[in-house]
């Protein structure tokens, strides 16, 4: 029969000192002598000791997880910016927590309770995230991080893309493209990030330009749905482009188009936002604004890795992330 695993206790025995510094030792602390952090290390290595996680808790304060509250799980832009927040917290030793709140209020304030005391901070990405929800929902005492938020306050860090800057400059693009009736495929009205992509296309559109907008949702049935209503105009009077707020509602709009017999961008251009990986390999591929999906996320985790990690330095101002232009076939032009 193998032996029992060895316990702190054996440690503290084997190395003659006190359960206390075996812990302060094992855990980094800056009171113990370098040999004798070096003797302990080494016993406990000899002793295959394993450090209980719940036990490090009670002494350390930190459960070594952080929490990501996303609006969704599912889309190629989710699964890069998980990869992104994933990466950089296994970089650190950290565990990573998801939950969805699926664009439901309740569901994400029920996440956040159910978070806390499981995690040392959180990132949070949600439409509902703003000043009143975070106050009720959000306790003062843990830390998070916010993505893609209007919320400006000194007690969390914000990363918002550059909605507003990228929208203006694609819609200047398909203007400079000799498009002159450009449709915007929006978002939810309810979304900062459908909001602020909204206004950057309002402001891209020359004087004398009005602006036609499609109801969306960020799917890519938005994007069936929108080209039905395109295609339900007479010919003359369909959009010479449209630009859909995401690149998931750009490709529905696509298939639909082709499926009608439609040719893209000979008949009308398209452009989306995001850049995820399947844009550029949809026929025609597609020009977008790319936004540093991954890196978003890594960004995300290492700034909330910081605020816990130095919870006396002072916070950061927001942090605008800038975003690309990338033009492909789509919008029938080459710059």
């Amino acid at each position: 029969m193998s032996s029992a695993p060895a316990t702190i206790k054996d440690v503290a025995r084997a190395a003659g000192v006190s359960v206390a510094t075996v812990s302060r030792a094992l855990n980094g602390a800056e009171n113990v002598l370098p040999d004798t952090r070096q003797r302990i290390v080494d016993i406990a290595r000899e002793l295959r000791y394993v450090p209980s996680g719940a036990a490090r808790s009670l002494i350390t304060r930190r459960t070594d997880t952080v929490g990501a509250l996303l609006p969704d799980l599912h889309g190629e832009f989710f699964s890069e910016l998980i990869r992104g927040i994933d990466q950089a917290a296994r970089a650190r030793g950290l565990h990573l927590l998801l939950s969805s709140s699926h664009d439901d209020a309740d569901e994400a304030a029920a996440a956040l309770r159910a978070m806390n005391g499981r995690v040392d901070g959180l990132i949070v990405m949600s439409p509902h995230a703003d000043d009143d929800f975070l106050s009720q929902h959000l306790p003062p005492a843990l830390p998070a991080v916010l993505l893609n938020s209007g919320v400006r306050s000194p007690m969390q860090r914000v990363f918002a893309i550059d909605n507003f800057g990228g929208a203006r400059e694609m819609t200047q693009h398909l203007v400079r493209s000799g498009r002159r009736r450009i449709a915007f495929l929006g978002g939810p009205a309810s979304n900062f990030e459908a909001r602020e992509r909204e206004r950057g296309y309002r402001a891209g559109l020359p004087a004398g330009m009005p602006p036609w907008l499609l109801e969306g949702d960020f799917s890519e049935d938005a994007g069936l749905r929108a080209a039905a209503t395109v295609l339900a105009l007479p010919a003359a009077q369909r959009p010479d482009a449209v630009f859909a707020a995401n690149d998931m509602m750009a490709i529905g709009l696509l298939g639909a188009l082709q499926v009608a017999g439609h040719r893209v961008p000979d008949d009308i251009a398209l452009a989306g936002f995001d850049d995820i990986p399947i844009a550029r390999y949809v026929s025609p591929a597609l020009t977008t604004m790319c936004v540093p999906i991954a890196a978003l996320g890594e960004q995300a985790l290492d700034a909330l890795a910081q605020t816990f990690e130095h919870p006396s330095a002072a916070a950061a101002a927001a942090t605008v992330v800038p975003v690309q232009l990338v033009v492909r076939r789509s919008c029938g032009a080459k710059t």
